[in-house]
């Protein structure tokens, strides 16, 4: 059972996070562009977005003020897509971004990261970089759409793992086709020398809303929270789940922290087309402003009450659930405009395996 003492802290720490309100992550969705095509891509990005890139004069004007009320070094910018690389200019942004006081990184699939793409972004100050590897070779490729996808994101961490002092983790969608080898995964990357590990659901967004087939049946996420409680005995690599829904008896066993939705309350967002909002990944409905019509800041300072007072959440299971409390809702990418009930709870999906 999660520790009693825990969770009061835990909640004193997260009330007290809300109220400061302090942003430290920063999402930029740079394009909407990409050369892959993922089965279960939140974003439903293509080869050839209809909308352009941002221009990153005008994200960089937005984020400015910032520095106004934060320190030097501060907030991690993290670069999204869409596919970040891309963008021909993104050693350019980046090192734009170095000498105005943020600290920047890339969230890829690793298609396009070749050795002179490394040395750039490199030299331009990336100080973390997240790749994606979703299984074996035919299982990664399958979800990926691109048979030469597995070959071309660990030759990717084999450049990044070797860079000492620069931050990095591989994450998984873990879905029925690839659960199972899960373990074989694990060995896998611990001989690519791989140090951090993170494991998700895909969540019924974007492209994968369409295809039931990719999400995990109750009793597979239960297999995957146990796969995960035993991995992390192992200190060979840090694995964890990610941080998508509280996890009812699992709490405090598959990450290193407690539950907390960090969406408005130390995470913000600029979609491509200048919205403001938290996590790229969550309902356009809750966009709070746009660059184009707001200043950042002041939208930042004096909005998100939807994403900080989650009272609106104590709705559906939500509402009679025990783990309310520490939960407050669940992810705010899992709910949706006019939706009665979070949809993607791990503990709710978890509380009707039979045991």
């Amino acid at each position: 059972m999660p520790n009693k003492f825990n969770q009061f802290i835990h909640r004193q720490f997260r009330k007290n996070e809300t109220a400061l309100h302090e942003l430290n992550y920063l999402f930029w969705e740079c394009t909407r562009r990409c050369n892959i095509k993922c089965l279960h891509c939140g974003s439903d990005c293509s080869a050839e977005a209809a909308a352009e890139d941002m221009p990153f004069d005008d994200f960089l004007r937005a984020i400015l003020p910032l520095q106004k009320v934060s320190a030097r070094n501060s907030i991690t910018i993290a670069i999204t897509g869409g596919e970040p690389l891309m963008r021909k200019d993104l050693a350019r942004c980046g090192r734009a971004l170095r000498e105005n006081g943020f600290l920047w990184g890339i969230v890829t699939n690793g298609y396009a990261y070749t050795q002179e793409v490394h040395a750039k972004l490199l030299a331009a100050g990336m100080g973390a970089i997240t790749v994606s590897l979703d299984g074996l070779e035919p299982t990664h490729n399958w979800l990926r759409g691109n048979s030469g996808s597995f070959v071309r994101a660990v030759n990717a961490l084999k450049m990044i793992r070797s860079v000492p002092g620069l931050a990095y983790d591989v994450v998984t969608c873990v879905n029925p086709r690839n659960i199972n080898e899960l373990p074989a995964l694990k060995e896998f990357l611990i001989a690519e020398q791989i140090k951090a590990w993170r494991l998700c659901t895909i969540a019924p967004i974007g492209r994968a809303a369409e295809n039931g087939d990719l999400r995990l049946s109750p009793a597979e996420v239960k297999q995957l929270m146990d796969f995960i409680v035993d991995a992390r005995k192992d200190t060979r690599m840090a694995t964890q789940f990610s941080c998508e829904s509280h996890t009812g008896q699992y709490e405090q066993k598959v990450r290193d922290s407690c539950f907390f939705c960090h969406a408005g309350v130390n995470i913000a967002s600029v979609l491509q087309d200048g919205s403001i909002s938290a996590c790229p990944n969550i309902n356009r409905h809750f966009v709070q402003g746009n660059i184009y019509q707001d200043n950042f800041l002041d939208v930042w300072e004096n909005r998100f009450d939807v994403m900080r007072n989650r009272n609106w959440t104590k709705t559906g299971p939500c509402r009679e659930c025990s783990d309310y409390k520490d939960c407050l809702g669940g992810a705010m990418h899992l709910w949706k405009e006019n939706q009665d009930a979070n949809q993607g709870c791990i503990r709710h999906r978890l509380s009707t395996v039979t045991a």
